[in-house]
């Protein structure tokens, strides 16, 4: 089951007819003791320590805790949120369809909701944090929502279990998190290009410093390393990680006393850009330059040539970062704070060999 969750909203999310009191987190401090094992002792679970269930159940007296009605007498499922910077990408419908699957195997409820406000970037709406506390969830997904020191601390301070999906930047020590083999993505994507016979390959990365990025550059210059073709100054150019930016940084390739005969863009929306600056130079994909892209999102079926690039199995990252959030949940740590899913080429028509 999902709900999505309104970003303007911090209250507890309520019911008609029931009144306004202290949240499930008020309660849960009360008693010393986590959101989520108060959370379990409210909808009655039988996996809590009697000592426990009493300071929980003494602090919901005492504060006055009104608990939702039951209408069908049926236990009401745990509840978890999925934290998206936005629902507009093909990439976070991506996320919500693995998210969701595994959510309904689990018999939880899963809200979805968007951190950053309406028109913003970069940086997270005041209170988003408070949300997931007042509904009472049992746990967190972030994909990603521009975690810091203070968001880090806060969860910390309110022992809600969560799991970072892909995150952008590295997460602290201790953090659970599931990604893709980005490096092994780098790799994959230029010895594709060398087996056709390119050696001038330029990559169009994300900003620098981030988790995935840097691994895609690194696995590309090792790829090189490894074929003994040097890696030639100026072919790896910084872009955001959109359209525009990546469209700029292509035309700057283009403008090389030598071009490159080959891109490898670290994502398919940077693909796309590569796409725009090579058509308003005259040129063709793949027959005055090979193109491949990161992620196989469904846009790159669409660009004409279609895209060959790296799959990113974003479903199957979601999928298993909200079963390791039910572990959490559960009490039980992962073995391993991260986890990476196995990437691998598709191969369309945008790559060929360099002419002449």
């Amino acid at each position: 089951m999902v709900r999505t969750g309104s970003t303007g909203s911090t209250g507890s999310a309520g019911r008609a007819g029931v009144t306004a009191g202290p949240t499930l987190a008020v309660v849960a401090r009360a008693a010393g003791v986590s959101v989520p094992t108060a959370s379990k002792v409210v909808n009655g679970r039988e996996d809590v320590a009697p000592d426990t269930r009493r300071r929980v159940t003494e602090a919901l007296d005492r504060l006055g805790y009104v608990r939702r009605p039951r209408f069908d007498g049926a236990r009401e499922p745990r509840r978890v949120d999925l934290v998206v910077d936005s629902l507009e990408s093909s990439g976070a419908g991506a996320v919500l369809h693995g998210a969701e699957e595994a959510a309904h195997d689990a018999g939880l409820e899963i809200v979805v909701s968007v951190a950053l406000a309406p028109g913003r970037s970069g940086s997270p709406e005041r209170g988003w944090l408070d949300r997931p506390v007042a509904r009472g969830s049992s746990g967190v997904l972030f994909n990603p929502a521009g975690l810091g020191a203070p968001q880090y601390a806060w969860l910390e301070k309110h022992r809600i279990p969560f799991v970072m999906i892909d995150p952008v930047l590295e997460p602290p020590p201790g953090v659970v998190s599931v990604g893709a083999t980005n490096w092994q993505g780098g790799v994959t994507a230029t010895e594709h290009l060398l087996s056709l016979g390119h050696e001038r390959i330029a990559v169009v990365a994300d900003l620098r410093h981030t988790m995935s990025g840097d691994a895609r550059v690194a696995g590309h210059g090792s790829a090189l390393a490894l074929a003994g073709v040097p890696q030639r100054a100026g072919y790896v150019r910084h872009a955001g990680s959109g359209e525009a930016s990546a469209r700029h940084r292509t035309h700057e390739l283009l403008d090389l006393p030598e071009p490159p005969t080959a891109v490898f863009a670290c994502s398919d929306r940077m693909a796309l850009g590569v796409y725009e600056a090579l058509a308003e130079r005259g040129l063709r994909v793949p027959d005055d330059m090979s193109v491949i892209g990161f992620g196989d999102l469904p846009e790159a079926r669409w660009l004409a040539p279609p895209l060959t690039t790296v799959r990113q199995p974003l479903s199957e990252m979601a999928a298993t970062a909200l079963r390791l959030l039910v572990r959490m949940m559960d009490g039980h740590r992962p073995e391993s704070t991260r986890t990476e899913l196995s990437t691998r080429l598709v191969e369309r028509a945008s790559t060929a060999p360099p002419r002449g």
